[in-house]
């Protein structure tokens, strides 16, 4: 029994930082792992639309201007029309009338010029708007248990009020350790460190998220805790051995 008790301590500085006790963390990084740099201009990065968006446009004509009906006190424009198109894999939106079109890549912006050139064809000065509106980024804060997939209704979501938008950073979580992953269709995963215990931290967190983003705030990891929950069931499976062998020892 006193040997027993001399290697338990042994046993957890052994496996106290492997798998076995840290099975729920995810998206790790090595110790000597190159983050990518944080810029200023990640702060001021416009939503640029990604294979499988749903988007909204409205087409009107006329510039979008409002014609006055004064007989009826009422105003409308010569044409409008609200569509829903799907951004495929290949990054193309099949859309009535000029076919598919590629919008992946582009900003809010660029992609509503790109459909007012394409509809002028059809319609006298054509304004066209466009919405995404199934735009969405996935925080884990600090406990993996609550991880949300947050929908984004404003194009400039930062990476703060995405956390702010979860429910903030919980108690376990190390808001020294908040990893940004932009995840890029074919392309090598961007990471980005951010340190967001301090108000230096401030410039780091208004960085802008864009669709399918992760924001993984790394746990604080509780031995105590962590190693009482593993070691319970043996605990108590040896426990029992040790009762029922002296049970049966005394007996004979």
């Amino acid at each position: 029994m006193r040997k027993f008790l001399i290697l338990i301590p042994v046993f957890l500085m052994l496996f106290s930082s492997c798998k076995i006790f840290r099975s729920n963390l995810m998206l790790r990084t090595k110790a000597d792992y190159k983050y990518d740099k944080l810029t200023d201009s990640l702060s001021n990065l416009d939503y640029k639309i990604s294979a499988n968006d749903h988007i909204q446009f409205q087409v009107e004509t006329n510039d979008g201007f409002k014609l006055i009906d004064l007989a009826n006190n009422q105003s409308n424009n010569i044409y409008r029309r609200e569509l829903d198109a799907l951004v495929g894999s290949d990054g193309q939106a099949k859309l009535p009338g000029i076919g598919y079109v590629k919008l992946e890549g582009f900003t809010i912006r660029e992609a509503e010029d790109i459909l007012r050139d394409k509809y002028t064809e059809f319609y006298v000065k054509p304004f066209v708007t466009v919405k995404v509106t199934n735009k969405r980024v996935i925080v884990f804060p600090g406990n993996g248990g609550i991880a949300k997939v947050l929908p984004l209704s404003n194009n400039n979501t930062t990476v703060l009020e995405a956390i702010a938008l979860s429910g903030g950073i919980t108690e376990d979580g190390k808001a020294y350790k908040v990893k940004l992953i932009r995840n890029y269709r074919n392309a090598k995963p961007e990471v980005f460190l951010m340190d967001l215990s301090t108000i230096d931290g401030l410039a780091a967190g208004n960085t802008k998220v864009l669709a399918n983003d992760i924001i993984y705030i790394e746990p604080r990891y509780r031995l105590a805790r962590t190693v009482a929950a593993e070691l319970a069931p043996i605990v108590s499976i040896i426990s029992s051995t040790i009762i029922i062998y002296s049970v049966i020892f005394r007996i004979n």
